[in-house]
């Protein structure tokens, strides 16, 4: 047999490995927040790569957003080192989990196997994929044992809260070095025909009204901070959203909504703080001096953050010119630059024929509407050649019911372990 029959051998042989590797992944429940058991999934990860002939380095990401003792912020790196000078190909998969929320009908984190299907939180988003990545490695050392170059895997955490103790902390210190690694598929739910180049940008900001406190019923001798948050959120009904729908984008950004401009209002808070849960008092009488939105604003790679403020402020500028007594704060929050790879990129070149030979169709190219961790390879790291590739449907992640097909996982093992035999295969 030849290197690419040898490779889906080995893939086949490993299906029920495969399948149980990925629940016991799901049934590690790494709920962020908090940041819960993740050293357990990397002392379970390091176990099985050390096994498997990797070198293994767990990193406690001290003073990162979240770490404390009770949470503390583990990652892993793997690394197995070939029998010849190479280059060094990356698989970086996210440990951790959303909250469960509502409407499950399955344990969240059984890790159920029902036909094709295995059902659990970070089934698709992402342990399935982190799961294919091992198996590919694993497959492809197998059927190429004198293979030249590195194979690193990663399992890091807070992605689904900014990557800040995870990713960024390692491309801080040099894991992400375009001298130390040279490839990087991070194996996120984009489906298996699919290679993603990045994704748009985003910028979360507070914005904030003043007004001035009085007896309720007396409302003329204080100022409604929440009646002037009112007429911000008219205001941006009536000039913003408008003016967001005519940008469109060239990216190739999925799904169809998202190819233009976006803001989300993610929450509001006005006057009296809420009480306890169980409260049984009524609300004091008084006028808000304070309200407070949460703005997620989503921009395309042709928009520069600048302007991408500038609009906001502009917004409150032509608020305060129409209201008596209208103050205001904007505070930054976060904000992540668009990014994308380039199509001729050597990592999207070996993928997109991967794909071509496991599936017998060509690869589609698209861009996450949503940030991922590939903003902080590509910005703190200056590693350019990164994509998102792996198992699942996009639409399923953080949701209840949330699976990853075994097949699709095979597939995208597969496709990586066939990525690995041109960029490392001998």
């Amino acid at each position: 047999m030849d290197l690419n029959d040898r490779i889906r051998h080995e893939i086949e042989a490993r299906r029920d490995d495969l399948i149980a590797l990925t629940q016991d992944l799901i049934r590690i429940p790494t709920l962020n927040p908090p940041g819960r058991h993740y050293h357990d999934i990397c002392a379970y990860l390091e176990t099985r790569l050390l096994a498997s002939g990797f070198e293994t380095e767990m990193i406690r990401a001290h003073g990162a957003p979240g770490d404390a003792e009770a949470t503390p912020r583990w990652n892993l790196v793997a690394c197995r080192e070939g029998r010849a000078p190479g280059e060094c190909v990356h698989f970086n998969s996210h440990h951790d989990v959303v909250e469960v929320g509502h409407g499950w009908t399955r344990d969240p984190f059984g890790g159920e196997l029902d036909g094709d299907r295995i059902y659990g939180r970070g089934a698709c988003d992402m342990k399935g994929g982190l799961a294919a990545s091992i198996i590919a490695a694993e497959a492809f050392i197998a059927a190429c044992p004198d293979y030249r170059g590195a194979i690193e895997i990663s399992a890091t955490a807070d992605e689904e809260t900014g990557g800040y103790g995870g990713v960024a902390y390692l491309a801080e210190r040099g894991y992400f070095d375009p001298a130390r690694v040279q490839h990087v598929i991070i194996p996120e739910p984009l489906h298996k025909d699919q290679i993603c180049l990045g994704h748009r940008g985003v910028w979360w900001a507070e914005i904030e009204t003043h007004g001035r406190i009085a007896h309720g019923s007396m409302p003329f001798l204080g100022d409604s901070a929440i009646r002037h948050m009112g007429a911000v959120l008219a205001e941006m009904e009536e000039t913003l959203f408008p003016l967001l729908l005519g940008k469109r984008t060239e990216m190739p950004v999925i799904p169809e909504g998202a190819k233009q401009s976006t803001l989300n209002i993610n929450s509001i808070h006005g006057g009296e703080a809420e009480q306890a849960p169980g409260y049984t008092g009524l609300p004091a009488p008084v006028v808000p001096d304070r309200c407070r939105i949460v703005i997620d604003r989503r921009f395309l790679i042709e928009e520069q953050i600048d302007e991408v403020k500038a609009e906001i402020t502009a917004l409150m500028e032509r608020v305060k010119a129409r209201r008596h007594n209208f103050t205001y704060e904007i505070r930054d929050l976060f904000e992540v630059q668009p990014s994308m790879t380039d199509r001729d990129a050597p990592i999207v070149r070996s993928t997109a024929s991967a794909i071509e030979a496991v599936l017998g169709r060509e690869a589609a190219y698209v861009v996450s509407p949503g940030t991922y961790d590939q903003k902080h390879i590509d910005r703190i790291g200056r590693l350019k050649n990164c994509i998102a590739y792996g198992p699942g449907l996009l639409a399923l992640a953080h949701q209840p019911d949330e699976w990853v097909g075994v097949q699709d996982m095979q597939d995208s093992a597969r496709v990586m372990a066939l990525v690995l035999a041109e960029l490392l295969g001998l």
